[in-house]
């Protein structure tokens, strides 16, 4: 086992911000998992679990042992006519899944193709896209205690999926490190591609002879001309998530705001979409110090360079603070903050 101590960890977050890891640890296989929470309990240091980096938010540095989860390996547990049922390590690179399933002919993961992130990260914050979740899928998460370096599997059910929510970003939260993900798909196509922007995409082709190919084509199409390449833009994604209100909230907003998008859920409330609200504050575009909100989507903050986490965290909360006095509408940080 080789820790580093005292890391840069500016090429480890996709929005590229500055900070030191009191410690590192890259983790290839979860056999050395024991080892490393010892080596973090006998100095006393917390453990901070780390992917692909495209989700959080550095802003400073992190008195912690920085744990890399590079584990890998997709294994076929049971497979029939009609489902196979996968357990994939938490390493493995989400996108890339994707892309495994449907070359297996394994289906339903294809709506959430070239998310970026880990599969271990996925559960935390249950994944999603147009008109999709991860829940769907999970048969059963499995995990390990940091404290005590127990293992605790658990159930669809247990993991208390919400939107982009979780037990682990609740009740679990910094409390527990995902190995493994268990996932049941189907062997035979169920399209989903009623959710607007997909259906633009594909409007015109004949629905009866769509594929799960040609919708994994059109996320990736979406996705690649909306949201900017992390690589040549540093950016963690969707900033905000969307916020959620009661149907008598929305009525109110629709009233006061004709044309807001809004989008009725199962349970009787209704979903807002954040980048319109944050777009009609007239954030979209708008540049300060080193960060600014991506001229073509709005949920979008970006890097330019030369400015701190805690600088683009401020800018962030006035986004937010804009949003809830024009519309009464709280907007909630979708990706998670360390150090600092």
């Amino acid at each position: 086992m080789h820790v580093l101590a005292e890391q840069p960890l500016l090429r480890m977050n996709t929005l590229a911000l500055d900070g030191r890891a009191r410690a590192l640890l890259r983790l290839e296989h979860i056999t050395g998992l024991e080892q490393a929470l010892g080596w973090a309990a006998d100095r006393q240091l917390p453990v901070v679990p780390l992917g692909e980096g495209s989700n959080i938010v550095v802003a400073g540095d992190v008195e912690a042992l920085v744990l890399r989860l590079a584990t890998s390996g997709i294994e076929v547990l049971e497979e029939d006519a009609e489902k196979v049922h996968l357990r994939v390590a938490a390493g493995e690179n989400w996108h890339r899944l994707v892309e495994w399933t449907l070359r297996r002919g394994y289906f339903g993961l294809e709506n959430l193709a070239l998310i970026p992130g880990t599969v271990g990260a996925a559960p935390v914050q249950n994944i999603g896209a147009y008109g999709v979740e991860l829940a769907s899928f999970v048969r059963a998460v499995h995990s390990v205690e940091l404290a005590t370096g127990a293992g605790l599997s658990l159930s669809r059910e247990a993991c208390e999926f919400g939107y982009r929510d979780s037990v682990f970003k609740n009740r679990l939260r910094d409390k527990m490190i995902i190995t493994s993900v268990e996932l049941e798909l189907s062997r035979e196509p169920h399209l989903q591609f009623e959710y607007p922007a997909l259906a633009a995409v594909l409007e015109g082709k004949q629905r009866a002879r769509l594929s799960a190919i040609d919708v994994f084509d059109a996320v990736v199409a979406i996705r690649r001309s909306k949201l900017p390449d992390p690589a040549r833009v540093p950016n963690a994604g969707s900033f905000f998530k969307n916020p959620v209100v009661d149907a008598q909230r929305a009525g109110a907003l629709a009233g006061q705001f004709p044309g807001i998008p809004q989008y009725p859920q199962a349970d009787g409330q209704v979903k807002l979409a954040a980048a319109w609200l944050i777009d009609c504050c007239g954030w979209k575009g708008k540049q300060r110090g080193g960060f600014g909100v991506h001229p073509e989507h709005a949920l979008v903050l970006v890097n330019l360079g030369g400015g701190s986490g805690r600088e683009l965290l401020d800018l962030a909360a006035d986004i937010a603070a804009s949003v809830a006095t024009t519309f009464g509408v709280s907007l909630e940080i979708e990706p998670r903050i360390v150090g600092g």
